[in-house]
């Protein structure tokens, strides 16, 4: 199976894949989501957008999180 390399802004809705780096984010809040269990490696699945350019809300490690779209964009995920 061939792994393809997106934004995390860019899966569909309840689609999943491996973080494979974080690029360009504030180092504390890149800090903060670590502290979260967000980091490379690890699975995430987006579970939903909120409109109007809201937040968006993502699963990782049985945790919901809701981060802005402007630190999502940020976030390159492999999805296999």
């Amino acid at each position: 199976m061939i792994a393809s390399v997106c934004q995390l802004m860019q899966l569909q809705i309840g689609s999943s894949g491996s973080i494979q780096g974080i690029e360009g984010m504030n180092p504390i809040l890149q800090r903060r989501l670590a502290d979260l269990g967000v980091s490379e490696g690890c699975t995430v699945c987006l579970k939903g957008k909120g409109p109007f350019f809201g937040p968006v809300m993502l699963e990782c490690n049985g945790q919901l999180l809701a981060i802005r779209r402007n630190e999502a964009s940020k976030i390159t995920v492999n999805v296999s």
